[in-house]
């Protein structure tokens, strides 16, 4: 038996996952080690931990939410979970990073050497909690392994752990990731982007909040070893729910008081044009900008891949794909008012009689993401063509040709996996999840931050009161527009228990009328206009609720081809596994 599980033994064969590097930036390794004659000095186990780094998301388009209910088009991604047709044995789990991180906690163990290696001890730590997380996103429970195993070792056979023992080897290992690590202000200049203490406390926080809002919401239907009987529940204590929010809660607020992480708001330079939130994800040099500020400005993000335009470009086509990742609808109704308040309950929102009407007096991340400024095209054009338009744009992440060097595939902008905006939104919420409230300084202290880079009015009670709004919803509304395409959304729709409702309806996009509804696309006697060419939209329109009342909105991807179910909250665990290790029990409805 000895391809079983092979991924846990080959992953681990090859010491880190980019090679040993003499700094970290640098991806090209000179050479290649084994074990048998390394790990006899620290900068060994710190050139091993380097490779633990490829665990983390980078630039790719599987990373960016498309198939979501705020994407109109998946572009070839995300259509599976999107739409309900995930397929038995169309997954494969990775355990090559956790064997890595196995092998350097073994030699650490065994380590008589000079020199302090616990900075990389804790790496080890920390990115073996990183890939359990994310193998229980995907799958639940899955067995735990922290040794190194041989081709014959019996712990190959093992059954699924419980989620609950998963997450309990997760927190734990990231205590004692974070009892080890430096501050970011203790990582010198050389090993920037290397894991800090704060991003070990951001992660145990994001992790914390993850299973406290899945316990709450989702419960224990999906899940378990394999049985919809609840029979995976080991290691279950119905109090963990709120000493895992009380202590991301506490986490956050650490970070946010202690980290010296800032959010990047240059709006109040005028050369800046109110674009920080599309800068702020193409920030490369100073001819990145207007402004002229580069990475070394940019003290918002608190665990992020590192790239470099002359040793990691992207190597991706970012600007002409973003372009066609359009957003759908729902995500352009998120975005409040200036007046801090959701379209349908704003005086300040102006409908859909001319093309640029709806953006008009509304938060300029919306005009950021999609339109890489603060305002909307005059005219615009309904055509579906090839690729399924929305009549919207997005700009987040793309570049569009500012400055003179950053073409497609060369784009080097770091990617952002958990930034202190991330962090008040946890804060807020897991406030909101354990207290059933919030005050008006911890959002003042929080999410406020976030609206005033947006431009929009503070969130507070009292709003929240005078307008008849739920504090809850409107945190979720603001992590959705504040996190927008960045790997977030399916997650949330998952722990808070509305992936079906989120992902079976339509995907729609602009809203075209009717007779008694003229817009750009419709004249007043309700026949289409030049700027709409309906025959292209195969799925026709649809009427729907919009901040302007019941109208016709055309669909780009119809809910005739989405049958999500409560099984997709898991995916199935894979095929070649279960015939390698019969102990191990599918996830329900499989």
């Amino acid at each position: 038996m000895k391809s079983i599980i092979n991924n846990i033994i080959i992953g681990g064969l090859c010491l880190g996952m980019v090679g040993c590097q003499k700094k970290f930036i640098d991806l090209n390794p000179n050479a290649q080690f084994t074990d048998a004659v390394y790990f006899k000095k620290p900068s060994d186990f710190k050139d091993y931990a380097t490779g633990f780094y490829g665990q983390l998301p980078g630039w790719s388009f599987g990373s960016m939410d498309n198939g979501s209910d705020l994407s109109a088009n998946a572009n070839g991604n995300g259509t599976d979970i999107g739409t309900g047709t995930i397929a038995v044995g169309s997954t494969e789990w990775n355990y090559g990073g956790i064997r890595s991180c196995n092998t350097l906690l073994s030699k650490a163990s065994a380590y008589n050497g000079g020199g302090d290696i616990s900075q990389y001890v804790s790496e080890a730590y920390f990115f073996r909690a990183f890939s359990y997380f994310n193998l229980l996103k995907l799958y639940g429970g899955v067995p735990i392994v922290t040794t190194v195993l041989g081709v014959e070792s019996p712990e190959l056979y093992n059954k699924r752990n419980s989620r609950y023992e998963v997450v309990a080897q997760v927190l734990g290992d990231l205590d004692l990731a974070i009892a080890g690590l430096p501050t970011e202000q203790n990582i010198g200049a050389t090993d920037k982007g290397r894991i800090s203490k704060w991003a070990a406390m951001a992660l145990k926080a994001q992790v914390e909040l993850y299973e406290a809002t899945w316990e709450k919401y989702v419960g224990r239907t999906p899940d378990g070893d394999g049985s919809s009987n609840g029979a995976g529940t080991a290691g279950y204590d119905p109090a963990n729910a709120a000493k895992y929010l009380n202590d991301a809660v506490s986490l956050c607020q650490q970070i946010m008081n202690n980290g010296g992480y800032e959010l990047w708001n240059k709006n109040s330079d005028t050369k800046m044009a109110n674009s920080s939130s599309w800068y702020l994800f193409n920030l490369e040099d100073e001819g990145s900008n207007p402004g002229g500020y580069n990475k070394q400005s940019n003290k918002e993000f608190i665990l992020y891949t590192v790239y470099d335009y002359t040793l990691r470009q992207s190597g991706i086509n970012i600007t002409w794909t973003m372009g066609q990742l359009y957003p759908s609808r729902k995500f352009v109704d998120m975005a409040v008012c200036t007046d801090g308040l959701p379209p349908a309950k704003s005086s300040m929102f102006q409908g859909y009689h001319a093309a640029t009407s709806e953006f008009q007096n509304r938060d300029l991340r919306l005009l950021n993401y999609l339109y890489a400024s603060t305002t909307a095209p005059a005219t615009v054009t309904l055509d579906y063509g090839s690729l399924g338009s929305s009549g919207y744009g997005n700009s987040k992440f793309g570049v569009y040709g500012f400055g003179t060097r950053r073409i497609d595939r060369t784009e080097s902008a770091n990617w952002p996996v958990i930034r202190l905006a991330e962090v008040y939104l946890m804060f807020a919420e897991a406030s909101v999840e354990l207290n059933g409230n919030i005050s008006d300084a911890q959002l003042d202290a929080s999410i406020n931050k976030l609206r005033d880079r947006g431009g929009v009015a503070h969130l507070t009670n009292a709003l929240i009161a005078a307008n008849g709004l739920d504090i809850k919803e409107e945190i979720r509304r603001e992590r959705a527009v504040e996190l927008y395409r960045e790997g977030k959304r399916f997650d949330d729709l998952k722990r808070w228990g509305i992936l079906e409702a989120s992902l079976n309806p339509s995907r729609l996009g602009r809203v075209v009328g009717d007779a008694s509804y003229e817009t750009p696309f419709k004249d007043a006697a309700g026949n289409p206009t030049s700027a709409y060419k309906p025959s292209t939209y195969v799925f026709g329109e649809e009427s729907v609720a919009t901040p302007a009342g019941m109208l016709k909105c055309i669909v780009v991807a119809s809910s005739r081809n989405n049958s999500v179910a409560k099984k997709h909250y898991l995916y199935p665990v894979p095929t070649s596994q279960m015939i390698l290790n019969k102990s191990l029990l599918q996830n329900p409805g499989y």
